[in-house]
């Protein structure tokens, strides 16, 4: 299959089937669009990409992971207005992952979120969500959809992965409710559906995707078996026009998602001086070391591929054009890319334009800690 059609995805069509994942970009410093922003996004579409995902869009204060995070409120809408025709000016569509962070929050003097009181690895407590926040919550995402509909969003994507809220009730370990909300896995899963509909009947003209765990990898987290059953759930609620396939856990096991070199050093140099001998301890057991092959989530995908009839977007690893090709001829309907499009924004038109056949990439994950400054390849701009 040709990568560089026109493909639908939804009510969509995008010029091609290469996306550019969500990604924490880091330019916004004051919870507002920045021109910074609008270029980082002006710059992967003019690289050929055939969407741009903006990341993350949290539907409230309570759901963003620091200070810098956009926040869906009315104010927002001008700006990323901006941002979205900066990115259609391109030729690509805008996409905009939205969210809420849950036990990932880090929000200063506000509590976090989550199925169940915890204390998160950055010593901070969440409280369980009561049936009021859950309704907030969903009311929030509801909201949100339409701001970024009149902000002029072509496809949201709905952050169910990395142990944020959605996750977090998904998983066994973090979700030890005995309400509705908990226990078995159809009580664990009803936030994702309840929030998949409401963004669903929000936005009705977008297309609407969901970032969704394969596998949690940490013991006792959502595994690959019970994540199938919740694509089937979805699929069948007929809510969402693609799932993406993703894995990990922010608050416990990173690295499962990322693959290759653990950045400890670097992430060490970001906290203040007083944790970082506490880090060099604790990081060697949050920031594990798997080693990084091409499409390393490609073999457990293709689980999903064969039993949820659903379109998939294949995210991980993905840097050469016979991957991409390979990928697609397999029935991904797209694929994403994330680290490689950081190095070179231009990839795409130069893969089409036979000029690479593969990224320049290293998978260092240099970039990684880069998210609390600016997100960058620190290879290329230190």
């Amino acid at each position: 299959m040709d990568p560089f059609l026109p493909a639908t995805l939804g009510p969509l069509t995008v010029r091609n089937r290469i996306i550019k994942a969500a990604t924490f970009e880091g330019r916004s410093p004051k919870r507002t669009v920045t021109p910074d922003l609008v270029e980082f996004h002006r710059r992967i579409a003019a690289g050929g990409v055939g969407m741009s995902t903006v990341a993350f869009c949290a539907v409230s204060l309570d759901g963003t992971t620091d200070g810098h995070q956009l926040v869906l409120t009315d104010d927002a809408v001008p700006g990323l207005r901006t941002l979205t025709d900066a990115i259609h000016g391109e030729g690509a569509a805008a996409a905009a992952q939205i969210g809420h962070a849950g036990p990932v929050a880090n929000v200063r003097g506000v509590p976090a979120l989550a199925p169940s009181a915890m204390v998160t690895p950055a010593l901070k407590r969440a409280r369980a969500a009561t049936e009021d926040d859950l309704d907030r919550v969903v009311g929030a995402f509801a909201a949100g959809a339409k701001r970024l509909a009149e902000a002029g969003f072509d496809a949201l994507e709905v952050h169910m992965g990395h142990n944020y809220l959605i996750s977090a009730f998904l998983s066994p370990r973090l979700n030890r409710r005995r309400d509705r909300w908990g226990g078995p896995l159809d009580n664990r899963a009803r936030l994702a559906r309840r929030v998949a509909r409401a963004v669903r009947e929000a936005a009705p003209a977008l297309a609407v995707t969901a970032k969704l765990n394969m596998a949690d990898g940490v013991r006792g987290g959502l595994d690959v078996d019970e994540s199938l059953a919740v694509a089937g759930m979805l699929r069948d609620d007929g809510t969402l026009d693609a799932l993406e396939l993703t894995v990990g856990s922010s608050l416990a096991n990173p690295m499962f998602l990322f693959r290759g070199p653990p950045p400890r050093r670097e992430f060490a140099a970001t906290l203040p001086p007083v944790l970082r001998p506490g880090f060099a301890v604790a990081g060697r057991f949050l920031f594990r070391n798997y080693p990084f092959e091409e499409a390393y989530l490609r073999p457990l995908a293709r689980r999903f591929l064969a039993e949820v009839r659903m379109p998939l977007i294949l995210l991980g690893g993905i840097n050469r054009l016979d991957t991409i090709r390979d990928a697609l001829g397999e029935g991904f309907a797209f694929v994403a890319m994330a680290r490689a499009l950081l190095r070179e924004p231009d990839l795409v038109n130069r893969m089409r334009e036979g000029a690479a056949s593969a990224a320049t990439c290293v998978h260092c994950n240099k970039c990684v800690p880069t998210i609390y400054r600016r997100t960058r390849c620190a290879l290329d701009d230190p």
